[in-house]
């Protein structure tokens, strides 16, 4: 944490934000590693300049490595009420995307980043419209995945939007499954989502 402090007060974040267009891919991974710490203490000057529509970029990278890091840098960023607002104005169509990518790792960064920015209404709209409701369910109803919580959080947000709740109604028994999941989070977790889905107004 002191270190990710030292660069911030260094003023280095636009900097490396910058760096990420042109280094070779392992100094990208290193530069992605290094603005993850940094953002979970502070965003603002990385959206500054111009962060998001970079990271937006990475996240279609060819390199499994940079876009499962570009996507949990996102959900560093998305952490920060000024991050959601951009996140959702700007990549949730391919976050929504990267649901379905082939790497777990990808997928589950992916789903992260997509869970914080759904907190906001018009992240839910647009990850409603961006149809990322089938491919949410596949992870959820998958027990390997390491993307299953972030999954059925996401979920739980998209039902509280009317239309959200009439497309989970037919996929209550999807979330039934998991109350048997060994993990007490997920448990949890699927528990609030049925009892959100099933409520009536």
């Amino acid at each position: 944490p002191l270190g990710a402090v030292g660069i911030l007060r260094a003023g280095l974040i636009p900097l490396l934000v910058f760096k990420l267009k042109s280094e070779l891919d392992e100094i990208q991974e290193l530069i992605l590693d290094t603005l993850s710490n940094c953002l979970r203490v502070e965003a603002s000057e990385a959206l500054a300049t111009g962060a998001i529509t970079i990271l937006k970029e990475k996240l279609t990278h060819s390199s499994v490595a940079i876009r499962s890091k570009a996507a949990w840098v996102l959900l560093e960023i998305g952490t920060h009420p000024e991050g959601k607002s951009m996140v959702c104005e700007e990549v949730i169509p391919v976050l929504v995307s990267l649901l379905e990518d082939t790497d777990p790792e990808v997928q589950a960064s992916a789903t992260g980043a997509l869970m914080f920015a759904t907190v906001k209404p018009q992240g839910r709209f647009s990850a409603l419209g961006a149809e990322a409701i089938p491919p949410l369910l596949k992870l959820v109803a998958e027990e390997t995945s390491k993307a299953r919580l972030s999954a059925i959080k996401t979920l739980t947000m998209l039902a509280e939007l009317p239309e959200g709740r009439k497309t989970l109604l037919d996929h209550t028994d999807t979330f039934q499954q998991c109350l048997n999941d060994p993990c007490e989070a997920v448990k949890r977790a699927a528990k609030i989502a049925i009892s959100v889905i099933k409520w009536k107004p």
